[in-house]
């Protein structure tokens, strides 16, 4: 093996060298449930920084999100971050689920615009008595409780966005405003993050920047969401994929490979945590983590 390789793959069994957190969405169905919970147990072991919740376009599953980040607390040793937005309520209303989520003995919040319910790619229209963006959200967050606050960040550029500068404007008016962390939207091209951070440190931001990765259960699917979310799939990524459709078993040893080699590289530039989307599909986030060495804590007791 050559000593390069030698020592990527020294660096990358160290399990403390790598930390992840894992983003999950609150069911709708019994099936679905039992689905989230398996994903829950299968992923916990791997002790991740924290795991979040999401919201349905427009505060859809508001109720639901609430009490899947609640049982989290309750039945888990994980740190669930409940996710919140502007969408579809007034500021008393969303200063109801900070200071629910906060007596529920939740510290973490991943504090987003939202979508509008007709979804992603739709017109945003604040709520007239609601939060405007998502910078007076994360200030209203932070003059109730001391969360710990993520915000999202866009390594190709929100699809509303008019221009870098504004973008990045916007994103330091929500650190300056109290989040204590960036975590982006997923990318394929790595050079897309790498050049964001650039941006966002010679705009004057100086948190964590954490990115997301969202391992490829299903490439049509994905590959339509990130159209419809500005992120973009590079002909290589295509070509992968290309003639799987109907073979999920190959398709989930591609999804594997192709997101441990988008890791592996973003840790030879230095990067050490990483948020994954498991679209509640837990064995191929698994996968790739066992991959870049993240063990379960009795493994990683018995491998020291």
């Amino acid at each position: 093996m050559p000593e390069h390789d030698q020592m990527r793959t020294s660096r990358l069994l160290g399990a403390e060298e790598i930390a992840v957190s894992f983003e999950f969405f609150p069911p709708k169905t019994d099936k679905m449930e039992a689905t989230l919970w398996s994903a829950v147990d299968r992923l916990a072991p791997l002790m991740p920084e924290f795991v979040s919740v999401t919201y349905g376009a427009g505060g859809s599953t508001r109720e639901r999100t609430h009490a899947t980040v609640t049982k989290l607390v309750k039945d888990t040793q994980l740190v669930p971050a409940g996710h919140l937005t502007c969408v579809g309520a007034s500021k008393e209303e969303v200063d109801d689920v900070v200071r629910n989520y906060w007596e529920a003995g939740v510290r973490h919040i991943v504090a987003l615009r939202g979508d509008p319910p007709e979804g992603v790619g739709q017109r945003f229209e604040p709520h007239p008595g609601g939060y405007q963006n998502t910078a007076e959200l994360v200030e209203g967050i932070r003059s109730i409780g001391e969360f710990d606050i993520a915000v999202s960040g866009y390594p190709e550029m929100h699809p509303e966005s008019v221009s870098l500068k504004v973008e990045m404007d916007h994103l330091k008016a929500k650190v300056d405003a109290g989040a204590s962390r960036i975590i982006t939207q997923f990318f394929f091209n790595n050079s897309h993050y790498l050049r964001f951070v650039e941006r966002v440190r010679a705009h004057g931001i100086w948190c964590p920047i954490m990115p997301g990765i969202v391992p490829i259960h299903n490439f049509r699917q994905v590959s339509g969401f990130a159209q419809r979310c500005g992120a973009s799939c590079p002909p290589w990524l295509v070509h992968r994929f290309d003639g799987l459709d109907g073979d999920p078993g190959t398709s989930h040893l591609v999804a594997a490979a192709v997101a441990a080699e988008q890791v592996m590289d973003l840790v030879d530039h230095g990067v050490r945590t990483f948020h994954f989307y498991t679209l509640n599909r837990a064995d191929l986030v698994y996968a790739i983590c066992h991959l870049l060495g993240v063990r379960p804590r009795q493994a990683r007791a018995l491998a020291s």
